[in-house]
């Protein structure tokens, strides 16, 4: 089975562009890909997320909430956590990798999901911070990966 995980900031920038990542994300569906992986946080996380809903009955598709720690948004805005709730009532499973926040904890997710997917689809568009960190462990790994 191909897997797939995303990461992007949390805040899009304006050449963010939804029908692309819808695109993509149908493609890489299209072409054998089964399982898509996403970290949650805001942003592109959950536009991802959403994207791969929109399609996932479609292609018989898995979708897994991988969440660094319980209780991920308890500081996202009253609109991102009411998104987070319904994505997260349609993911096939959710992986929790601590049990509550520790330093270091979004990294060891970030990690989790380049090592346990095939392909990453990334929206970079700042040489730091944690959409960047991921992005080169997935090159130190050699996977393969998709930049919008």
């Amino acid at each position: 089975m191909k897997v797939c995980a995303f990461t992007g900031h949390r805040f899009l920038t304006d050449d963010f562009d939804r029908e692309l990542l819808k695109r993509v994300t149908e493609n890489l569906a299209k072409n054998g890909v089964k399982k898509f992986l996403c970290g949650m946080a805001v942003g592109f996380d959950m536009e991802s997320a959403k994207a791969v809903l929109e399609i996932k009955e479609k292609y018989g598709l898995a979708l897994v909430a991988c969440l660094p720690c319980a209780g991920q948004s308890a500081n996202f805005s009253e609109k991102n956590k009411k998104l987070y709730s319904e994505i997260l009532s349609r993911c096939d499973e959710t992986v929790v990798l601590e049990p509550c926040y520790v330093a270091g904890c979004m990294y060891k997710r970030d990690r989790y999901l380049v090592e346990n997917s095939d392909v990453l689809v990334c929206f970079l568009r700042r040489n730091s911070g944690g959409t960047y960190y991921t992005v080169n462990y997935a090159r130190k790994m050699n996977k393969k990966i998709i930049e919008l």
